[in-house]
């Protein structure tokens, strides 16, 4: 048995998150994280919202709350939809939280006693209508790169250019829209990653088997134009962690708080305190996964995100942990992922383009959206989502391949020998024939998922489905049972234990059903098939099942017709 510890990068908490977030890190995340369950391993799976920074203050005042309380609020609304998502984190946490500050606090302290900070004079945007300094999105203005005249001061949406405030044309504040604006000093805070370069180069050197997208972006950061550069972690904001260093204040730094990119990954470290926390256990219990003095030397640390978000986890995070020079564990796998893009186009909140977590609940069960989002995930290269295409994965691969064979199967049964596994001969040719041909694809889909190849897996998982439906198929109980009722109940049994077997190896992806199928065979649960040939066998004669229900409906053309044009948005409904 295996100790997994497993992050997804924290979805921010300023509104409800669109599908593209979510198959960008916490749906692959969930995957691996049942799979390694499924095989037993130990599972340590932690998520949080990640709560400060400008755009949690934009958003809360145009929500007119205080920030704290439009963050607690988001927060029950985030983790609800994560349920309704079927996403199994062992915590989702909240990065505003007591254990977050004072870890950050501490590693921020250690970083100073180890010389890898520095107290910087800098120039920034002050507005005099605010009365106070805009940091990075409470500026906006034009791109000088591209000319997109919406991009913020930290970076161009339009074409993802990193920038400094300073360097927008036309700048105006994103609070009131004010453009009576001036350069005035101020100091922070600067991490001196630039002095751990070469110790990041030798770590990521290690990373031979990490995904190219992730190794790529990591490496150009570190080695282009002039290298990798020291970074700013304090802002001046109301809200977020106090800059303290360690539990005694930072002359200088009063009224500041740390930069949200340098606390939130932080927080999966808090999050796993904060697990420890609500289940009465003492800090041993988080230690133990996240300090290799105290048994974190053996977890294998994955973490999951989408490509923005490669080089604070790559470079920022593991230059603070490192520069701790304490034995914090390091992630062992980073597994990084492109765009999903839609219909045409990008998801867009402010044009109310795309499908956005609540609304997919509303439309159709979580399974749906797994299935499609997860065989389609962008891994090497960004990918698109369609209303055809998700109606045709929908209605071909579970509605007529898995659906219709448990359906076929149940019902079948139950006309001829009754809701109980029938009695019969052994099994032939044939079925050793499907043994073989099962017992490869497992071995190939778990191969698969071992290696986190998300794609290729549910690929592997539909042509187990597909060996089902034609064995039964050239099998034809139907007819054999006109001549011999037990040959016909021996093919039975066997497509009845296959049913149980999809069930099991389905429950990553599409766990609702799997569940359904495993309460119609009376299951509560189910190993994992280490051996197919006894996994096929499972079921004895006399065994009790009921037909489910349908499994899945078919997404009509009317149908699909409405639910595009429902989410085209303005822009596009416009024209």
């Amino acid at each position: 048995m295996a100790r997994i510890l497993i992050t997804s990068a924290l979805p921010y908490i300023n509104g409800i998150k669109h599908l593209g977030n979510l198959v960008g890190s916490q749906l692959p995340s969930d995957v691996f994280a049942r799979y390694c369950r499924a095989r037993g391993d130990e599972v340590m799976y932690i998520c949080a919202t990640d709560e400060h920074g400008t755009p949690a203050e934009i958003a809360a005042a145009k929500a007119g709350k205080p920030v704290a309380q439009y963050c607690a609020e988001m927060h029950e609304v985030q983790a609800d939809l994560a349920r309704g998502f079927r996403l199994s984190f062992d915590y989702f946490g909240r990065s505003s939280s007591a254990r977050n500050r004072a870890i950050t606090q501490h590693l921020a302290g250690r970083l100073a006693d180890n010389g890898l900070i520095e107290e910087v004079s800098e120039k920034q945007v002050y507005s005099r209508a605010d009365g106070r300094f805009l940091p990075d999105r409470y500026i906006e203005g034009t791109c000088p790169n591209c000319g997109y005249d919406s991009a913020r001061g930290d970076q161009c949406e339009n074409c993802t250019k990193q920038l400094d405030p300073t360097d927008l044309i036309d700048p105006r504040s994103a609070i009131s829209g004010s453009t009576d604006l001036e350069v005035r000093e101020t100091r922070h805070l600067f991490l001196r990653q630039s002095k751990m370069r070469d110790r990041l180069n030798a770590w990521i050197d290690q990373k031979s088997d990490w995904p190219i997208l992730t190794t790529s972006i990591a490496r150009k950061w570190l080695n282009d134009g002039d290298g990798l550069q020291d970074r700013g972690i304090t802002r001046d904001l109301d809200w977020g962690v106090p800059v303290k260093r360690g539990d005694r204040d930072w002359p200088g730094m009063e009224g500041k708080v740390f930069y949200v990119w340098f606390d939130a990954p932080i927080e999966y470290i808090g999050a796993t305190a904060e697990w420890a926390d609500a289940n009465g256990l003492d800090d041993s219990a988080w230690e133990r996964w996240w300090r290799t003095d105290k048994g974190a030397e053996d977890v294998r640390y994955v973490q999951f995100m989408g490509k923005d978000n490669v080089p604070f986890h790559t470079l920022s995070f593991p230059a603070t942990i490192m520069g701790s020079n304490e034995p914090w564990k390091l992630v062992d796998y980073i597994k990084s992922f492109n765009y999903l893009n839609y219909d045409g186009g990008q998801f867009s909140t402010s044009k109310g383009r795309g499908v956005f977590m609540d609304q997919a609940l509303d439309i159709l069960p979580s399974d749906y959206w797994r299935w499609w989002l997860l065989s389609h995930v962008p891994e090497n290269s960004d990918s698109e989502f369609t209303w055809e295409n998700f109606q045709a994965s929908i209605n071909k691969d579970l509605a007529d391949v898995l659906g219709n064979f448990v359906s076929r199967v149940t019902k079948f049964c139950r006309a001829r020998f009754g809701e109980a596994v029938p009695e019969g001969g052994g099994y032939g040719p044939a079925e050793a024939a499907v043994i073989a041909e099962i017992s490869r694809r497992v071995a190939a889909y778990e191969g698969h998922m071992a290696a986190i190849e998300i794609r290729k897996a549910t690929a592997e998982l539909r042509a187990i489905w597909v060996v089902g439906n034609e064995y039964l198929q050239t099998a034809a109980p139907w007819a054999v049972f006109k001549s011999d009722p037990e040959a016909a109940g021996a093919i039975v049994r066997f497509a009845l234990n296959l049913i149980r077997l999809y069930a099991v190896l389905s429950e990553p992806f599409i766990p609702d059903a799997s569940a359904t199928i495993l309460s119609a065979l009376h299951l509560q649960s189910a190993e994992w098939p280490d051996d197919v040939e006894a996994a096929l066998s499972t079921l004895p004669a006399g065994h009790a099942f009921d037909v489910p229900e349908v499994l899945f409906a078919k997404i009509t053309d009317d149908a699909r017709t409405e639910m595009q044009a429902r989410f085209a948005g303005t822009q596009t409904a416009k024209a």
